[in-house]
């Protein structure tokens, strides 16, 4: 009787591994290319009007620049703006976008970038340029359109 007992335990222990199993497969199958056609990457950096914008730092008094960006995707290497570099997406939200990027000899950086409107973010950024570290905490805001 034992025996038996214990077959049928085993029996039903590799059904149901084969059902999980196969169960997981199909959420994969079908679920996972609806989750990744929900929205692109960075889609949050797309919202984000082009023309001149300010960038306001927050530790230095009075410390502001100005930019003109044609879309939201140029804040993210503000440090590194002409460079060419790989990155890599650490938060990607509705909300939120962080990036950590490399500029093969010329130094990386990380930004974290906080969604307000479509005119205003939030931006803080660190790393390395050009030999030196820097760390910037600012408000960028959109202040009109591009100046020639």
């Amino acid at each position: 009787m034992d025996r038996l007992l214990r077959t049928l335990t085993e029996v039903s222990a590799r059904q149901l591994v084969r059902l999980v199993g196969a169960g997981a497969f199909m959420s994969l199958v079908f679920v996972a290319p609806a989750l990744t056609a929900q929205r692109p990457s960075l889609a949050m950096l797309d919202q984000l009007k082009p023309g001149q914008w300010e960038v306001r730092d927050r530790d230095l008094a009075g410390g502001r620049s100005r930019l003109c960006i044609e879309n939201g995707r140029r804040l993210i290497q503000i440090q590194h703006m002409r460079e060419v570099c790989r990155s890599f997406t650490v938060q990607d939200t509705a909300d939120t976008v962080t990036v950590h990027y490399t500029c093969p000899g010329n130094g990386y950086g990380q930004t974290s970038v906080r969604y307000e409107s479509a005119q205003l973010v939030q931006l803080e950024t660190q790393g390395i340029a050009h030999g030196v570290p820097f760390n910037f905490r600012a408000e960028v805001r959109r202040i009109g359109a591009c100046t020639s």
